[in-house]
């Protein structure tokens, strides 16, 4: 498979999952508890969960929310023989909701974007004009692509794996060398579109209806023996091809400063269009 950054393909389906985001409420979801699985090592989370798998899963996403990490993800847009990567990357204290991410789209017409996230506002760099941040309403932002987080907020993939459902024990394996035990699941369709504009909903439920009613989909949580999250894994397939985003979470509990920009430099804004914002 060749890697490319936009082009056929990978457009079309770009086009099919939606591109850029805008303002909107965000919106809630019921998690649906359904035990079940295989048997083996435990994260020290079971202790206090009863050992169910979709307990553990909650209570590491939990655990996650309650303090800082370093957030490495990226977002891999297949289509025919083409891809496209996305590539986010920074520390985020997920307890005081403020952070900074970097995203890159290697080869693409605006290939690199800085944000900022604090005070409830996400504030994105500009190329035109260079120096330039253009300031957006955090709880407003939507996303315009399939399993996209608005402006790449990693709060929101956690709250779509906090829906996890039908997780099942896939036993224990190793991340750089760490322990860590896998869980696996399905998102329900509702969870899935978490915070999807509407005008991007509605073109993702015709391309439901023409699969027969059904989004395939795939979860997967590896915690740690400190009952954390150590990494995350969404995908979900259309006809026209798949969207797969990988969150890795490292350095727990270290410190996060962000340097919010200068008003003088900061445009207030309810859309930021580009594959690079979600």
């Amino acid at each position: 498979m060749r890697r490319i950054t936009m082009s056929s393909s990978v457009a079309v389906l770009l086009l099919a999952l939606g591109t850029g985001c805008s303002s909107g409420s965000d919106e809630k979801v019921r998690v649906t508890e359904t035990p079940g699985g295989k048997t083996g090592a435990q994260p020290s989370a079971a202790k206090s969960t009863g050992g169910r798998p979709v307990d553990i899963v909650r209570a590491a996403v939990a655990k996650a929310r309650a303090t800082s990490a370093r957030i490495d993800e990226t977002v891999v847009i297949r289509g025919g023989d083409e891809e496209s990567t996305v590539s986010i990357a920074g520390p985020f204290d997920l307890a005081a909701d403020k952070g900074r991410l970097s995203v890159d789209l290697p080869d693409g017409a605006v290939d690199h974007m800085d944000e900022v996230f604090s005070g409830g506002e996400v504030y994105c760099s500009r190329t035109v004009p260079k120096g330039r941040w253009a300031v957006i309403d955090r709880d407003k932002a939507r996303a315009h692509s399939l399993l996209r987080a608005p402006l790449n907020d990693p709060e929101h993939v956690l709250r779509q794996v906090s829906a996890i459902r039908d997780v099942s024990d896939r036993g224990t394996t190793t991340i750089d060398g760490r322990p860590v035990h896998l869980y696996g699941g399905t998102l329900d369709y509702r969870t899935l579109t978490l915070g999807l504009a509407d005008e991007r909903r509605k073109q993702l439920e015709t391309a439901r209806k023409a699969m027969g009613g059904g989004l395939p989909n795939l979860a997967l949580v590896w915690v740690d023996e400190g009952g954390r999250p150590a990494r995350l894994e969404l995908s979900a397939t259309l006809t026209t091809g798949s969207v797969m985003v990988t969150m890795n979470l490292t350095d727990f509990g270290k410190p996060v400063k962000v340097t919010v920009p200068d008003a003088s430099r900061t445009t207030p804004t309810g859309s930021v269009s580009g594959v690079l914002p979600g």
